[in-house]
């Protein structure tokens, strides 16, 4: 079966990025495979490089790259909803006047388009966190 999953919580305030991570790692476990990881509203907050965990918290930017490395699984950030809570690629900081960007380089920062597509390519579409 081929997964796509959609998180919208953000990581420290929400348990979905968490159970979305674990629910992949479970799927992969048992040989179904994720076409693409969609990160929307809050859950756009994953994809920022600028965020520390405390030391005893779990490490979820780490846990999600592994899962990149491992499977070259696509992970999207929604560019809108990034936009508005400051996790954007270097492109969109010089397009909006920004000095700094934040997006960590293991996500690619698109449209909803890629929404559509991974529901499309995908037997099934998986949401975390509610919207």
């Amino acid at each position: 079966m081929i997964y796509s999953i959609v998180v919208y919580g953000a990581p420290h305030s929400s348990q979905a990025p968490y159970s979305a991570y674990h629910f992949i790692k479970s799927a992969l476990a048992m040989g179904h495979s994720v076409y693409r990881v969609f990160f929307y509203h809050d859950g756009a907050l994953n994809g920022s490089s600028l965020a520390v965990s405390p030391q005893d918290d779990n490490l979820l930017p780490d846990a999600w790259r592994k899962l990149k490395e491992l499977h070259n699984m696509d992970l999207v950030i929604c560019i809108g909803a990034g936009i508005k809570r400051g996790v954007i690629n270097q492109q969109e900081s010089q397009r909006y006047e920004r000095q700094q960007h934040s997006l960590d380089d293991i996500f690619e920062l698109s449209g909803l388009g890629q929404l559509v597509d991974a529901t499309l390519k995908s037997d099934r579409v998986i949401t975390f966190g509610a919207r």
